[in-house]
């Protein structure tokens, strides 16, 4: 029963980790990186579909991004869909290919972003101790009913405990990892 509370614990907790870096890997640094395309939906024959289901993407250079679409006529379409996403970004189309060139950051927008970054490590922190709280509910719950003693109960509660301290370590390891990248020059 105490493994099966830790085991629900750990797999929220892997879900909050598992988003956190999703969300970190759309903010965007000095440095050219496909996945801030991600949440870019395209028409492709009425259906909203992800710019890289239609088209290879790569990085050539560390700050230029190379959409090749797989239908030529489409070039326009995704230009004009990540011109309409507001990500301060310039694609230009060549009626083949579209180049978007990735500006250096000015230091109050690393400021701006580094900040955000922060917000979104706080949020999935919450995240983190909402599953412990969880799992210590279960826990009484479980020793209420008697299918646990309380020294289960305790043992339980100092497992999820670490575990919870271990979350918001790689928390706080990956906003720390990203702020760097993003203050880099």
């Amino acid at each position: 029963m105490v493994n099966e509370v830790y085991d629900s614990c750990k797999g929220g907790m892997d879900k909050a980790i598992s988003n956190l870096l999703h969300e970190l890997s759309k903010v965007r640094t000095g440095r050219a990186n496909p996945a801030i395309l991600d949440g870019i939906r395209v028409d492709y024959y009425g259906t909203p579909t992800p710019i890289n289901q239609m088209a290879t993407i790569s990085v050539p250079e560390s700050r230029l991004i190379v959409i090749a679409p797989w239908e030529q006529p489409k070039s326009k379409d995704i230009a004009s869909a990540i011109q309409s996403a507001d990500l301060g970004l310039n694609p230009q189309t060549d009626g083949r290919v579209v180049r978007i060139p990735i500006p250096p950051l000015s230091e109050d927008r690393r400021k701006e972003l580094a900040k955000t970054v922060r917000k979104m490590g706080e949020d999935h922190k919450i995240v983190v101790r909402k599953e412990r709280r969880d799992a210590n509910d279960m826990l009484k719950e479980l020793e209420k009913d008697g299918d646990i003693t309380e020294d289960d109960m305790h043992k339980g509660n100092d497992r999820v405990q670490k575990l919870h301290d271990e979350y918001i370590k790689k928390v706080d390891e990956l906003v720390t990892k990203k702020e760097k990248e993003i203050m880099e020059i």
